[in-house]
């Protein structure tokens, strides 16, 4: 039976133990009123298939935060495994203007920008958001997307960029 003691678990101790857990890397973009903008994230999992929905957790104290908060609209770009130099473009300090520069963008239905060599693209209208801790967890709609084929995902898994290998 599992220990129904409440326990308190430090940040420290939390971000550790959800460096084991790997998630894929992900370039979120945002084009509309408010500019454009875009940030590296990892935060991103599927809510529900009917109707197509995702999740985006976004920092409140991120720069680019209310951008995306008046925008309403995103495009989450999964990077495959060449895609290293991106993450890091957009999961840094390069100016906002600089950051679009690199790749080859287009828009879908919600004009966010999409990377062309994604290895897929999830164009999203932000239906609904809340509040958690320090982030907004964006619940995102699916509008429309765009797959490539014949790469594997760039992934971040203790720390560390990696490219995930088919197990035999």
């Amino acid at each position: 039976m599992a220990n129904e003691e409440s326990q308190d678990i430090d940040p420290l101790t939390f971000r550790q133990g959800m460096s084991n857990l790997g998630a894929a890397v992900n370039v979120i973009t945002t084009d509309g009123a408010a500019g454009q903008a875009g940030f590296t994230a990892s935060a991103v999992c599927s809510v529900t298939d009917t109707p197509p929905t995702l999740l985006v957790c976004l920092n409140r104290s991120a720069s680019v935060f209310e951008t995306f908060k008046r925008n309403q609209v995103l495009c989450v770009n999964t990077l495959a495994a060449h895609q290293k130099d991106l993450s890091n473009i957009f999961g840094g300090k390069t100016p906002m203007s600089e950051r679009f520069l690199r790749g080859i963008w287009s828009t879908l239905i919600t004009q966010a920008p999409v990377l062309q060599d994604a290895l897929v693209s999830f164009d999203c209208e932000v239906v609904q958001s809340m509040s958690v801790g320090s982030h907004d967890v964006l619940i995102c709609q699916v509008k429309a997307m765009q797959q490539n084929q014949g790469s594997n995902a760039l992934m971040y898994f203790n720390r560390a960029y990696c490219e995930p290998q088919p197990m035999n």
